[in-house]
């Protein structure tokens, strides 16, 4: 049997912390060059979709809180 060895060479290690510093950001760029970004109308059609999400369950919130301040207040007033 054959046996692998890890052997590393003073180029593949990058020397000190700035070497290390640089490294990574190399790393950053090729990874971002991977990112499939999304188009101008796919960002658009998200972003609508999430605000009127937001607009839709702020106010089924609203009435929600409204409607139990309300019964809370009819039994507050029943009790009395």
């Amino acid at each position: 049997m054959s046996e692998v060895t890890d052997v590393t060479t003073p180029e593949q290690d990058p020397p000190g912390k700035l070497g290390q510093v640089k490294q990574f950001y190399t790393d950053v760029q090729s990874e971002l060059k991977k990112v499939t970004w999304p188009t101008r109308q796919e960002v658009y059609g998200t972003t609508t979709v999430v605000l009127i999400a937001v607009g839709f369950f702020g106010a089924f919130l609203w009435v929600a809180d409204h409607m139990i301040g309300l019964a809370f207040k009819f039994l507050t007033d029943l009790l009395k």
